[in-house]
Formats: C-alpha cells, structure tokens, sequence
C-alpha cells in the first residue's frame, strides 16, 4: 500500500523537506537546519508543523453531545463551547484504542482529532464524518508563535490555551485552536485545502521556522507527552500512563468504565517512568531497563535532548521507582548507566 501524500507535500519539498514514512503518510522529518535546530527554534522562538495527517473526524447534528459524553472518558460537562479536551477512547478491556483531542466548535458541532493511523477506530466508535482529506492542520508552537502569527492575522493570537473559535480567513473558514504537543504555548489551525499552501507561505513569511516531525518528537519526550503506539497502546491502560485525570468518574459511563474501575480497584503494577543519563548517548524505544540486574520493564521512547544535552526516556515500569532511583539500560548489546527522574524532562511557564 502506497503512503499518501499531504496536500502540501510539494511546499514542504520547496522548503528542503526529508520526506520520511509516517502512520501511513509521507511527512517532512527535518529542514535543511536539522532536528536538533528546529526543536531549539521552538524552545526558544516559533516553528510550524503540518500536522495533517492527524485525522479530524466531524461529529455534527443531535446527539452528539451524548454520543461523544458516553463512548470517550473524560466529562465533556467539564468544558464548554469554544474549549477543547484532551481524552481518551478505550475498548472494552480498558485499553487505550486512541488519545484524542475534542475541538468543541458550537452546541451539538465537535472535531474529534484521533492520531495519524486511528481514524477508523474512531469512525468505528462515533457517529461522525472523516473531513481529514479536505483540511490541513498548522500547528504553529513556541514562545514567539502567538506575537509572530500575529502578524499574518491577529485573530489566530488571540485563541488562548485550550480555546476553539471559527473565522473566514482568506475567504474560507479556518478552525483554531489553543492546542499542541510540544510542551510549549501555541495553536494548530485547521485550514481548507484550497486555502493552505497561502497559508503556509504567509506563516513561514512570519519568520516562523518550519520544523519536521523529529523535532515535534523530541519535543513532546521532552514533555513527557504520550505518543500513541509507544506510551499508549492496545496492551496499555491510562492510569498506567499516569493520566488518570482523563477518566470521568463523575458521568454515568465511558466504554471501558467497568475495566478501568477493576484496574482502579486492584492497583496498576507498572507506571510511565522518565530516566535520564549523564553523556549524550541516545536512549531508544525498546532498551531494557534494569535494576539489579532484574528487569523492570522497556522504553516506550527514548532519543537525545536538545536542551538537557543528554539521553532521556520514559517506559511503563514496574514497581514504585522514586526519583534519583539508579538503573542501568540495555541498548544494542551493552549497559549505559541511568537515573529515574521526575516527569516531564524539561518544564515550561506558558
């Protein structure tokens, strides 16, 4: 099966793109300045990804409120029109089929936005209209990205953290919201496909550095944020992922309730764990962590950090690992020395 292209793949090939496999897609890994660069220019300034193959699935109409309510964890009651929420969809196990973001636009009008290769699960679980190849998704991240949006249109500055809203913007309508996985303050805006490449250009024309999908990696491990398939899996649950917070408790039901109430019950045996060493050698996802000798579970990520100038990882460990607690990793035949430490890696103020 060939990997789709992103509508805007010829732009990113004009601003010296890798083009890497991805989830099914053919998506920029880095620019001509590198990883490393590019997740330094979002610490420090403002970058763009094309998020778009991420998938947006439109839950419009009646219903919708108590369909999305009922089948995803976390309680919509908690937020409002014009917000967004982070949630999780399980199955009836409890594990986790997919993280997802809810843009709640009006009254009964949601975009869900499941991960690159889970649109189907979603689909498959909501009432809801795959619109994924008629958008593309700018998220645009970084301590100067909402004063230097500004100057395409101050209304995309405006959308706070967490908030939705709706314009016409070059005589379409353009979906933002206060939302990212970088750890940093930004927005991701939804743009019909005739309106992006202007868009693109006019947003790197800002002097807003396009950055790849090696940066937008390093940067969410770097916050310690999940990324589904490695922290978050079919074999998975979320409070093993310490994302407790995500499980509505407090509403009548989600798909998966009775499971996670089990788990909640009996306790979790393992934990996302972060663990760090002194030199700059890469950790990878996959590398076995040991205590003792004794295994106590595997990396679910791993990758050197830009700002810390060191490895780092996190995994699904076993037993209660406080921070400072000494490991050892085994990666590619050899030892390397470790530390647990608290999540994230690196904390930012937005």
């Amino acid at each position: 099966m060939t990997d789709r292209r992103p509508f805007l793949y010829e732009s990113h090939v004009d601003l010296g793109a890798k083009i890497v496999p991805f989830g099914g897609w053919e998506m920029p890994l880095q620019y001509a300045t590198g990883t490393v660069a590019e997740h330094l220019a979002c610490r420090h300034d403002a970058v763009v990804f094309d998020v778009s193959h991420l998938g947006t699935v439109r839950c419009d109409g009646p219903g919708m409120f108590d369909a999305l309510q009922n089948t995803l964890t976390n309680d919509l009651r908690k937020v409002e029109p014009g917000r967004a929420q982070y949630t999780h969809l399980l199955n009836d196990a409890g594990f986790v089929v997919d993280d997802i973001i809810v843009w709640w636009m009006g009254d009964e009008e949601f975009d869900v936005m499941p991960n690159a290769s889970n649109t189907s699960g979603v689909t498959g679980a909501l009432p809801g209209v795959d619109v994924t190849s008629e958008r593309c998704i700018l998220a645009v991240q970084g301590p100067q990205a909402r004063a230097k949006v500004a100057t395409v249109d101050q209304r995309f500055a405006d959308v706070g953290r967490f908030r939705t809203t709706r314009f016409d913007y070059a005589g379409v309508e353009v979906r933002v919201a206060g939302t990212g996985y970088t750890g940093e303050a930004g927005l991701e805006i939804a743009v019909p496909n005739e309106a992006a490449e202007q868009m693109l250009a006019s947003i790197v024309a800002a002097g807003i550095t396009p950055a790849g999908l090696g940066a937008r990696d390093t940067l969410r491990l770097e916050a310690a944020l999940p990324l589904y398939g490695h922290e978050l899996t079919l074999a998975s649950t979320t409070l093993e992922a310490h994302l407790g917070w995500v499980l509505g408790w407090d509403k009548e039901t989600f798909r998966g309730r009775e499971a996670v109430e089990h788990e909640r019950a009996r306790g979790v045996e393992r934990g996302l764990t972060g663990v760090i060493v002194e030199g700059r050698q890469p950790l990878r996802d996959g590398g076995e962590v040991l205590i003792d000798g004794a295994s106590v579970g595997v990396l679910t990520s791993g990758n050197f950090s830009p700002v810390l100038e060191c490895g780092i990882g996190m995994g699904l460990l076993a037993g209660d690992l406080t921070a400072g607690t000494p490991v050892s990793v085994a990666l590619r035949g050899r030892e390397i020395a470790a530390t647990v430490v608290d999540l994230p890696f690196v904390r930012k103020v937005k």
